[in-house]
């Protein structure tokens, strides 16, 4: 009886009155407020005060709403994952990446595993790194994809690789007869940047006053791919990661080394305690075949000078543990 009490409570902080609780309900004004009274007495709170005859919340009211929020968002999840097994069943591999991965590298990768007959029922979200570490924390997912500047507690993790900053250009651009791009050419021309918070963006201010140059900020993005799409639309020059410079490689942009290493860093994770399943593991051997490839592709683009310098490391690291 309480569960379904606090239901009713819910409903009728959300909805704003009882009477739209009711409606949603499909029950009786009454039974609303009776529900409302016998929860106040079991748990010894005046939740609302009623002046003539209105409800109003109190704040003890406001703070069980806080908490009771908290439990039907764990029990969406629950439902969600019973809809899912339905529909799916358990073979569903479900994996989170942020955009700078997941929107163009993640999907080369499952067409990998495909044509070489590694198949399974996958579920890709494509999400910010601090969200895909909640999605593997609540052991929503099994593989979770993220930028490495922000926190692994709780979770399994291992690096993935680290990629350097490449320069992208508009085609045409005077920028590109140069085959190694350096911090003062760049000053030169109107820039596209990261957030001035974002952990890379922090790292290219420094290497700039290192230089005794500061870039002419025109627009300022939270994605990689963002940033493509801006220096396309000849806004500006950009420093993106050379995973995203990938996708981009057919619309008309021109990419070139930058002449200093501004590090951008891919970590893998998993939810602590549980094991990799088969497919998640041929997919983290199938990440590291497809991240040399690109960065072939993306070489091959470029003039004969910039060959010595490095777009990608990998992380000499062992396989996450089965």
């Amino acid at each position: 009886m309480l569960s379904r009490d606090i239901e009713i409570f819910r409903t009728v902080m959300t909805s704003g009155s009882a009477t739209r609780a009711a409606k949603v309900l499909g029950l009786s004004q009454p039974a609303v407020s009776m529900a409302l009274r016998r929860l106040e007495e079991r748990a010894g709170l005046e939740l609302f005060q009623r002046p003539g005859g209105k409800l109003q919340p109190t704040q003890q009211a406001q703070a069980l709403l806080a908490e009771v929020q908290r439990h039907f968002v764990g029990m969406d999840v629950i439902e969600q994952r019973i809809r899912s097994l339905k529909q799916f069943g358990a073979g569903r591999v479900r994996i989170a990446a942020f955009p700078g991965l997941g929107t163009g590298f993640v999907p080369r990768v499952l067409a990998d595993l495909a044509a070489a007959g590694t198949r399974s029922m996958v579920s890709l979200q494509v999400m910010g790194s601090q969200d895909v570490r909640s999605q593997v924390l609540r052991d929503e997912v099994e593989l979770g994809i993220a930028a490495q500047d922000i926190s692994t507690a709780g979770v399994e993790h291992a690096l993935f690789a680290h990629y350097f900053g490449v320069v992208a250009l508009p085609a045409g651009h005077a920028l590109a007869r140069s085959s190694v791009i350096t911090p003062k050419q760049l000053a030169r021309h109107p820039f596209v940047a990261l957030q001035p918070d974002d952990a890379v963006s922090l790292r290219l201010d420094a290497i700039c006053r290192s230089h005794g140059v500061q870039l002419q900020t025109a627009v300022e993005t939270s994605y990689t791919f963002s940033l493509c799409e801006l220096v396309r639309n000849r806004i500006g020059v950009a420093l993106v990661n050379p995973v995203t410079a990938v996708d981009y490689l057919d619309a008309g942009l021109v990419f070139r080394p930058f002449s200093e290493r501004l590090e951008f860093t891919a970590l893998t994770m998993w939810p602590a305690g549980r094991p990799l399943s088969p497919f998640v593991r041929q997919m983290l051997a199938a990440m590291r075949a497809r991240l040399q490839a690109d960065m072939d592709r993306l070489r091959a683009t470029m003039p004969p000078g910039a060959g010595k310098v490095a777009l990608h490391q990998f992380q000499p690291l062992a396989a996450p543990p089965a």
